[in-house]
Order: structure tokens, then C-alpha cells, then sequence
């Protein structure tokens, strides 16, 4: 997919802004968004979705504008750090929910379509349950399960294990490079550098609310320009095995 930005602002309230004239051209299939925490990661992720307007500046995605339209919305699936499951709602609900509501499915075709993803996600056993009911990891794989639902045609993630265990983090991103090698395209905001290093093409590193290095994921990890990423490899990296 191409992924056109031109100048793009982002200041809430009239602020600093979080992003500060961003550009950006090239095919995405799977890309690394790093940096610190404040860098705009998140920031990006959300107007790239359609939830958030920029306050200046294009964003493209093949082409087409992006924009806060349902239409638009319903093109992306998303997954947020906390995962955003209906607490009130079970798993499989959560998953029909939206297909019934947002895209239009038949009951039947939704229920049809959670009940796959549930399973090849060894999920079946967890469909009647309720997110409070859930471990931190089925609730992100859930939340993923839904969001691929639709069949989007691109994937976005935002830090989907930040607040989970080691055990659970691992189970969260084997899914999700499952995804990737069913070819389905995302872009991932993410501190687990293996995974950015190993199942991600390419790497964008976000400081101060601008693109300071992108680049093929191995040859930014191995050769840093910017002494900017190599002061945050060498903090992130300092206790790794």
C-alpha cells in the first residue's frame, strides 16, 4: 500500500505540536514505528485511522485522502494499547458487534466469521467469556481478531503490549506476524525492537515529532545515521539479553 504524507501537523490546543512537518513516500507492507514515549507514534497512528484530523498537511493511502469519513474508518482496522474491548460484551460478541453494525454482515456471517478467527487463534474456549474474565494476552488477540475481521486493508497497532507480561507479549506478536505472513499490511507502533528488527521491512524512528531515520528495519538497527537513534538503541537495548 502507498503511504503518501506531506507536511503533516498535529497540535492539540494550539500547542507545540506533537508532529512537526512530517513527509513520507513509499510502499508500506510492514512498518516499525519507534522513539520514545511523546515522539507522536501514537499520534500518527491515529490520523492515519481516520480518528484524529491533522492540523495541517496530506495524508494518502493509495491515492486516496485520508480523512475522518466512516467510509475511510471502515477500510483500517485498529488495535489500541488497552485493546478498547466492550467490557459488557463476550469475546465473540466484541467480534460480531461491529461486522453486524459498521459492516454490514448478517448475524449469521458475523457469528461465521469470529467463530474462524476465534478458533485459528486457539480462542474457541474463550468466545462466552467477558474481557474481565480474559488474561491480558486473549484480550489483545481478541482485539486483533476483530479489528482483521472485516478484512481491512491495513492494519494498524498501537503498542499492543505495552501492558502485558513477557508470556503474553510473545503470544500477542506470534499472531500478529501470522498476519503478516498472510500478506496482510501493518503498520505497528512498538518498544519490542526483536520484533521491529525481525518481522517488520521497514523501520521508521520518530524524534521530537519528525521521521529522523526510515529505512530497511536490519540496515537501521545495524547503522544508525542519527545520534539521536543511537542514544535510544543503546537505552532500549541496555538490559537485553
Amino acid at each position: 500500500m502507498r503511504l503518501e504524507i506531506n507536511g503533516l501537523v498535529k497540535a492539540f490546543d494550539g500547542k507545540t505540536a506533537v508532529l512537526d512537518y512530517v513527509n513520507f513516500n513509499d510502499d508500506v507492507d510492514t512498518l516499525a514505528l519507534i522513539g520514545r514515549s511523546g515522539c507522536g507514534k501514537s499520534t500518527l497512528l491515529r490520523i492515519l485511522g481516520g480518528l484524529i484530523p491533522a492540523s495541517g498537511g496530506t495524508v494518502c493511502l493509495d491515492g486516496e485522502p485520508v480523512s475522518e469519513d466512516e467510509r475511510h474508518r471502515k477500510k483500517i482496522g485498529f488495535v489500541f494499547q488497552q485493546g478498547g474491548l466492550f467490557s459488557h460484551l463476550s469475546a465473540l460478541d466484541n467480534i460480531t458487534l461491529p461486522l453486524v453494525k459498521v459492516h454490514g454482515f448478517s448475524k449469521s456471517k458475523a457469528q461465521e466469521r469470529a467463530f474462524e478467527l476465534l478458533d485459528r487463534f486457539g480462542l474457541a474456549g474463550e468466545a462466552g467469556k467477558k474481557p474481565s474474565q480474559l488474561s491480558g494476552g486473549q484480550k489483545q488477540r481478541i482485539a486483533i481478531a476483530r479489528a482483521v475481521a472485516p478484512k481491512p486493508r491495513m492494519l494498524l497497532l498501537d503498542e499492543p503490549t505495552s501492558a502485558l507480561d513477557p508470556e503474553y507479549t510473545t503470544e500477542v506478536l506470534d499472531m500478529i506476524r501470522e498476519l503478516k505472513d498472510e500478506k496482510l499490511s501493518f503498520i505497528i507502533a512498538t518498544h519490542e525492537m526483536g520484533f521491529a528488527l525481525h518481522a517488520c521491512e521497514k523501520m521508521v524512528f520518530l524524534y521530537d515529532g519528525k521521521i529522523a531515520e526510515y529505512g530497511e528495519s536490519r540496515e537501521v538497527f545495524a547503522n544508525p545515521k542519527t545520534s539521536e537513534l543511537k542514544e535510544f538503541l543503546s537505552k532500549i537495548l541496555e538490559w537485553k539479553v
